[in-house]
């Protein structure tokens, strides 16, 4: 889309995937701040980051799972905000999330740092998503709080309208193969939200993790009794390498030598960070991407390498 030609907006976008929305909605220009985890598109990196990390992330996945719970339990977010870098930016719009306090600054932390504000008033936009239905509310909720609402319909129709010719594409295949989507490796967590929705758009059958539910922990034992076809790996949070740093503790396991998909090479490493558990307009590369995954003799959209890659052991 092309950029507004008029607006008084200043945003802060203190979640990535509203920070992608803002751009596919055409307001790049028009963004003055981001959070510490904002970085696609890449132009965005010259924003300064009004968010940080009370995690350890350079640590195992383990002792990320053991931070974060840690912090939840007492009530708190995982993330700070910076009211005095708010207040130099002078936003008119903040978009946080509300939907999960490990993802983006709560919008409870947000309240309290807008009350901190001089000089600045602005509207706070608060996003929920938990399905895929949830993720275009939130497209149009973005656009209507910048006052282009006809600009939230058009991407919502563009990114529905993409998602339709990956389900004409995969809809007459069969067998259609299970699979098992890992959200989390150490603890054993399986993916929910929008991600069962991507696997039946990507011609699959989902064996784990409910449409518009928090993704839940589980364990290898269920796993080796589901005995999935394929098995995709999609940290939250993690990239390609960084994911495969932790599958150890799932491959050093000897049930994993149970496992049809690991003995078929069906078991493939993806950029949850990038694609997977980005609820923006990005959800239709990780339907592309599942389609690849489940398909790959009929499906192609050249995500391989870049949005994953298989595991080899």
């Amino acid at each position: 889309m092309d950029e507004p030609t008029v607006s008084s907006h200043r945003i802060v976008s203190l979640i990535a995937s509203a920070t992608e929305i803002v751009v596919a909605l055409g307001f790049e220009a028009h963004l003055v701040g981001r959070s510490h985890e904002c970085d696609y598109p890449s132009s965005v990196d010259r924003l300064p980051a009004c968010s940080s990390s009370k995690v350890d992330v350079t640590t195992s996945g383990r002792a990320i799972d053991d931070q974060v719970r840690s912090i939840v339990t007492e009530g708190l977010s995982v993330y700070r905000v910076d009211p005095d870098l708010l207040n130099q930016l002078d936003p008119t719009v903040i978009i946080t999330q509300t939907q999960c306090e490990v993802c983006a600054v709560s919008f409870t932390d947000v309240e309290k740092a807008v009350r901190q504000l001089v000089s600045s008033h602005p509207s706070i936009v608060s996003l929920e998503p938990m399905s895929l239905g949830d993720v275009w509310s939130d497209i149009r909720r973005v656009a209507d709080a910048l006052d282009c609402p006809e600009r939230g319909h058009c991407l919502v129709d563009e990114l529905n309208s993409r998602l339709h010719t990956i389900v004409e594409q995969t809809a007459q295949l069969s067998p259609k193969p299970t699979i098992a989507c890992i959200e989390w490796i150490d603890p054993l967590m399986s993916a929910g939200n929008w991600v069962p929705e991507l696997v039946s758009i990507g011609g699959g059958i989902n064996l784990f993790g409910e449409v518009g539910e928090h993704s839940g922990y589980m364990t290898l034992d269920q796993l080796v009794a589901a005995d999935p076809e394929v098995i995709a790996i999609m940290p939250c949070g993690f990239g390609i390498d960084r994911a495969r740093q932790e599958m150890p503790a799932l491959t050093n396991r000897p049930e994993w030598r149970q496992l049809s998909a690991v003995n078929t090479g069906r078991v493939f490493i993806t950029d949850g960070n990038q694609y997977f558990n980005r609820p923006g307009p990005r959800v239709v590369e990780s339907g592309e991407i599942l389609a690849e995954l489940l398909h790959p003799n009929f499906a192609d959209w050249k995500h391989r390498e870049t949005g994953w890659q298989p595991w080899v052991d």
